[in-house]
């Protein structure tokens, strides 16, 4: 042992181990090229969601004094064109990044929380809590996902909070289950007899040894729920139960059908959010596949 490491306070160690974690899994990850593909497409989007504020101002989204005439093709002062109210069609598009990306995260959050939780503690304890969790979750997976949504949103009201809600208590029996089955695995581990021979209570267990072991999968079907969240704010948008005042890639293309942009061949106005929808959801799915590549030693080896 060197006198440096000797030396070193508990903290230091911690970070130090965190450092070469880290600097592991990003050694891993940047392996898979499909994952990097992914990661540079998110930190665009994420990127343009966070400086559009600065790059278009919020009077161009005006629906009474519009920067240009209805439905004009795409031209050097709107490169996608405009919509039928007159805003450019590009401003529209990186507004709705903005707000599909809070929701997606936002209800992503909610969702993991929900089912980590609920996953746990069906995994930890046993007998009649155990049943009733698992009852509840097996009645939300089999109702659709998007019929709940819907429901909640019409009921709740039109609004942005409304969609994170229903989205995020609609969408968590996966991760629950994902959880649970993961929970049970680590359980039936030798070291956690030990620990409740030692006097180890059922929150010890569950935050200091279920929790780090869970985390791994959690994170990975993080990537993969957001894209999911994703894509079902735009189908409930599009469906018309979104907040009419907040541009969203969904609501864009509503409208757009609206006016028949398909039949027309207005093809710059229907084409640009469907894309970015379709380029958000593929990345954060190869950010995802990546991660648990890197995460599971067997996939990796299998590759």
């Amino acid at each position: 042992m060197s006198a440096g490491t000797a030396t070193a306070s508990p903290r230091q160690l911690a970070w130090a181990r965190r450092h070469r974690a880290v600097t592991s899994f990003w050694k891993e990850y940047r392996r898979n090229r499909a994952g990097l593909f992914g990661l540079a497409v998110l930190a665009l989007f994420v990127l343009s969601a966070l400086l559009v504020p600065l790059l278009v101002g919020e009077d161009a989204l005006s629906v009474t004094r519009p920067p240009g005439e209805p439905l004009q093709p795409p031209s050097g002062e709107f490169l996608l064109g405009t919509d039928r109210s007159g805003r450019s069609v590009l401003d529209l598009v990186l507004w709705g990044s903005r707000v599909s990306l809070t929701v997606g995260f936002a209800a992503t959050f909610i969702s993991i929380a929900l089912g980590g939780l609920i996953g746990i503690l069906a995994g930890h304890f046993h007998g009649w809590p155990s049943a009733v969790l698992l009852r509840i979750t097996d009645w939300f997976l089999v109702m659709p996902t998007l019929v709940l949504a819907v429901a909640l949103a019409a009921v709740l009201g039109r609004s942005m909070s409304t969609i994170i809600i229903a989205i995020g208590v609609t969408s968590w029996p996966t991760t629950a289950r994902l959880v649970r089955a993961q929970t049970l695995a680590v359980e039936a581990r030798p070291y956690i007899e030990r620990a409740r021979a030692l006097g180890g209570g059922h929150w010890h267990v569950m935050t200091r040894h279920v929790l780090p072991n869970v985390m791994p999968i959690v994170l990975a079907q993080t990537t993969l729920m957001v894209a999911g969240a994703i894509l079902t704010e735009s189908t409930v948008a599009f469906l018309g139960l979104g907040d009419p005042t907040i541009p969203s890639w969904g609501s864009t293309i509503q409208a757009a059908r609206d006016v028949g942009a398909v039949s027309s061949g207005m093809w710059w106005y229907i084409l640009p959010p469907g894309i970015a929808i379709a380029l958000v959801a593929l990345a954060f799915t190869l950010c995802g596949r990546a991660i648990e590549g890197v995460l599971n030693p067997r996939l990796r080896t299998g590759k």
